[in-house]
């Protein structure tokens, strides 16, 4: 094995690959990059890449292998559960510069794009032929397409649409040994690829397989008719049965999104929407295609969600006010600021038929605890993202966050479900895999990552039971300053 370089010699050789000025060292700098959205796990990157092109990107990958040096990629940083979190330092490559749209392609329905982009740029630009890219994640005007495939991410809109990878037909990897791969779909190719669908099994290795820099995604025919509802309940109960009826009459809305009164009182003082903040519960059911089919469904939306005890049934008038209720929506994580200074977002999976009762277990852990757990969640298929918040100045509340976030996981399993919908294991769920997975399971995914990392140096300690904690490296850094 190598002896690792120090870190003014790792700076040194990075920046002759991509230049001083994409080359991010300083303590100051690399305080952004010591976590994603999930805060409560922290540690500084020893060095921070953002290159322009996939020849940079193999390039520096090449140098690490040749160094021994943990690669962790990175989007945005918008990801829930500390999958891009630097957890023995190592060189973080940044997508952010490769964040063009490189081509649409309205007579095959497709978009190249490079894995920095941001997800709503896409659909931004294939507008114009009337097409859309349907994965809608709420941070969809930050996230990008390279954390959207780590992570497998779906949104409100993925209900009906099917999530990432039923949109993702292939795309560009460098390995990490430095070579470059296309898996899947090639641009100019045909619908099907032969052999096994290694496109497939990389979409959630949430970044252990290698560095994602050029994605062909699908794109799909905009809808010419839509009806979008605001339902109004006195109960989280009476919501999650109408919920179940919807889907029990053979509809299946574009989206079925559930908000409780807590972040509905948020979100009402941070953008005046006009929602009721009396209101037990809140649904948003978006249905959408032919006019009259659409029409018939609407009629049958409002049948069931009155014979669930509705106060009102109120339909978007105009696009205008559909488009200012999905923003509200997507914009829900950042009214939590006005609750809480922290809060900690869970991703847990249940059956539809369970949500009555994973959102009465959730009551009974926020008294528990004694912290607020507004909801808000992707109704339809049972993800459910319970906010807890905290204040993490005061160790006790950070404490209480997190095993109220591991009583409502375990729940999840208890009930059926899955720790995870879309955020990913990451850092923070790892102790769960145990829980949802055999020995066996394990031993599988393990064999497979290794195909692709057979070191483990792409993004390390994330996912497997047995995997480090960041505290553990917190005095005992791998690279010498």
């Amino acid at each position: 094995m190598n002896c690792k370089p120090n870190k003014e010699q790792l700076t040194r050789r990075l920046a002759e690959i991509v230049g001083d000025d994409a080359v991010l060292a300083d303590k100051r700098e690399l305080v952004v990059y010591e976590c994603d959205a999930y805060t409560l796990q922290r540690n500084p990157p020893t060095a921070v890449v953002l290159p322009r092109s996939t020849q940079e990107v193999a390039a520096v990958v090449r140098l690490c292998a040749e160094l021994d040096v943990p690669i962790i990629p990175r989007g945005a940083g918008t990801s829930l559960s500390g999958a891009v979190l630097a957890v023995d330092g190592g060189v973080m490559i940044a997508l952010t510069r490769m964040n063009r749209v490189l081509k649409i392609d309205p007579r095959n329905r497709r978009a190249l794009v490079e894995a920095g982009c941001v997800n709503a740029w896409i659909t931004r630009d294939a507008s114009a032929h009337g097409l859309f890219y349907a994965p809608d994640p709420s941070s969809q005007t930050a996230c990008t397409i390279g954390g959207n495939i780590a992570t497998n991410s779906g949104g409100p809109h993925t209900l009906k649409n099917g999530v990432t990878t039923n949109h993702v037909l292939g795309y560009e990897m460098v390995l990490p040994d430095g070579t470059i791969e296309w898996l899947g779909v090639e641009p100019d190719g045909g619908e099907e690829v032969a052999g096994f669908d290694l496109r497939g099994a990389a979409i959630g290795s949430e970044g252990m397989f290698g560095v994602v820099t050029t994605v062909l995604v699908r794109l799909m025919k905009t809808p010419p008719a839509f009806k979008t509802f605001l339902c109004v309940f006195e109960s989280v109960d009476d919501a999650s049965q109408a919920v179940s009826g919807i889907i029990a009459a053979g509809i299946v809305p574009a989206a079925l999104e559930m908000m409780d009164q807590l972040i509905t009182q948020a979100l009402e003082e941070a953008y005046h929407f006009g929602f009721p903040l009396d209101a037990g519960a809140l649904l948003i059911v978006e249905l959408d295609g032919l006019a009259k089919g659409v029409e018939q469904q609407a009629k049958q939306v409002d049948e069931i969600c009155n014979r669930n005890n509705a106060r009102e049934v109120r339909l978007a008038a105009a696009a205008a006010e559909r488009a200012a209720l999905w923003k509200c929506r997507k914009r829900a994580f950042g009214a939590i600021g006005r609750l809480s200074p922290n809060y900690v977002t869970q991703d847990g999976v249940v059956p539809r038929s369970k949500l009555p009762v994973i959102m009465r277990f959730i009551r009974t852990v926020s008294d528990k605890y004694e912290l607020r757990i507004p909801n808000v969640f992707h109704a339809g298929d049972g993800n459910i993202h319970p906010l807890i918040l905290y204040d993490e100045r005061e160790p006790s509340q950070v404490k209480r966050a997190l095993q109220a976030g591991h009583d409502i996981l375990d729940k999840c399993i208890e009930l059926g479900g899955s720790v995870t919908g879309e955020h990913g294991i990451g850092a923070e769920k790892i102790d769960f895999m145990a829980k949802q997975f055999s020995k066996d399971d394990l031993d599988a995914m393990q064999q497979l990552r290794r195909v692709f990392d057979p070191d483990k140096r792409c993004n390390p300690h994330k996912m497997f039971p047995g995997a480090k904690r960041c505290a553990e490296f917190a005095q005992k850094k791998q690279i010498p300053a």
